[in-house]
């Protein structure tokens, strides 16, 4: 396939989207360290609106590619760390769940690069991962916006908030944890006959 063919295949609105996520990780991090909530909170609703509508739009029209499938989950894992670390600043009481939610990245990553490095593609995301992704989205609108909006600091919700993310990205954890050794023990079963 010519280079010309390949960026014409790629230059999809999903796949717009995606790179829109990642080109505000910085103004939207700045934002939130330099405490102009209000365009943080704006910047976070576009990348949870654009993280909702890239996938939706792509099943819908067809226009899945796989530079879209890589594309999407490291999007997703650059916004979380951003946010996560710069909203840490904010409300440095709740680093025990800054670190799950860090762990559970790292843990993630590595089993797909597993999955890769034996050729083995990974799964599509599931429910879990995008109901995961949709309550850490909430939560941290939530508490960018409160603080923007009614200079809001209650520590019991934040925490709580922060227990919730960290909650279902567990939840998360562990079923596509289930899905990875299906996926290797079935893969093993065809090495072997």
């Amino acid at each position: 396939m010519t280079l010309i063919k390949e960026v014409k295949r790629n230059f999809t609105i999903p796949n717009l989207l995606t790179l829109l996520r990642i080109a505000i990780i910085i103004p939207m991090s700045k934002f939130i360290l330099t405490e102009n909530y209000i365009m943080a909170g704006v910047l976070l609703s576009v990348s949870a609106v654009s993280d909702m509508l890239d996938g939706i739009i792509a099943r819908k029209f067809n226009q899945i590619t796989q530079l879209g499938k890589m594309l999407d989950p490291v999007a997703d894992k650059l916004t979380l760390i951003a946010v996560v670390l710069c909203v840490n600043r904010i409300y440095p009481y709740v680093y025990p769940f800054v670190i799950v939610m860090f762990v559970k990245e790292i843990i993630m990553l590595t089993g797909g690069a597993v999955l890769i490095k034996n050729k083995i593609k990974p799964p599509p995301a599931k429910w879990f991962g995008k109901a995961a992704t949709a309550v850490f989205y909430t939560s941290m609108i939530t508490l960018v916006l409160l603080k923007a909006v009614w200079n809001i600091d209650i520590s019991w919700l934040s925490t709580s908030l922060f227990a919730l993310s960290a909650s279902f990205m567990l939840f998360a954890l562990m079923n596509y944890a289930v899905i990875f050794f299906e996926i290797i023990k079935v893969n093993g079963n065809k090495n072997e006959n």
